[in-house]
């Protein structure tokens, strides 16, 4: 079944990247149940929607869109093999990690019901940055990441409430759009000339793909 491995948190400390601000970037688990909820806007609201995870750059990260972080255990394990060391649940700086679920193949839009009440909504891929490579430690991380195109996914908490390791997770609604993460990451990306494609994806765009899509329609 599928299910929720672990939640993961971050609290304020260095930027890996040597970065002025403070980062939540470097997360562990938790055994207590955690809070998800709506953190409203990029800037202005409370970041992360994972109560007690820490958001550090507010203008690239957290905000409603990309309220919680999910990566597949099974993913984190690729990636051991890869790099031949143990990847321990948030090494990605991810909020769920998950188990039995492909995470990389949801559609934006889909919607997970998690435990009794909490429902998230995929809204897209996870773009890697500095801050990201340099606490991966990997020789041309940001490289080896895109090609390999697998991000995990972002969502939206559509309905509040209490996570914890152990939930089940339902798929509760996919799109037939066919608009997946992976092809949505690709445009965002390597494959700009693609970005139109994911206006088959309608409104379960997020405002941040519909602004992108009108700048290359637009030329610019």
């Amino acid at each position: 079944m599928a299910h929720v491995r672990s939640v993961n948190v971050g609290v304020a400390g260095p930027d890996p990247a040597g970065g002025p601000r403070p980062s939540g970037m470097l997360k562990a688990p938790t055994s207590e149940a955690v809070l998800l909820r709506d953190p409203g806007p990029k800037r202005g609201g409370d970041g992360s929607g994972v109560v007690g995870d820490f958001v550090g750059d507010r203008r690239h990260h957290g905000g409603t869109y990309q309220a919680v972080y999910a990566v597949a255990r099974e993913e984190l394990d690729h990636w051991a093999a890869e790099v031949g060391r143990d990847l321990p649940d948030g090494a990605f700086g991810e909020n769920l990690t998950t188990v039995g679920l492909d995470v990389d193949d949801a559609r934006l839009g889909e919607i997970w019901r998690i435990g009794a009440t909490v429902r998230l909504q995929v809204t897209g891929p996870r773009v890697p940055c500095k801050t990201f490579a340099r606490a991966m430690g990997e020789q041309r991380w940001v490289k080896r990441f895109t090609e390999r195109g697998r991000t995990g996914a972002y969502l939206s908490v559509l309905t509040p409430g209490e996570v914890r390791a152990g939930d089940a997770i339902v798929i509760e609604h996919r799109p037939t759009h066919g608009v997946t993460v992976p092809m949505s990451f690709r445009a965002w990306t390597t494959e700009r000339h693609t970005l139109p494609d994911l206006l088959a994806a309608g409104g379960d765009l997020s405002p941040e793909f519909v602004a992108k899509i009108a700048e290359y329609q637009a030329g610019r």
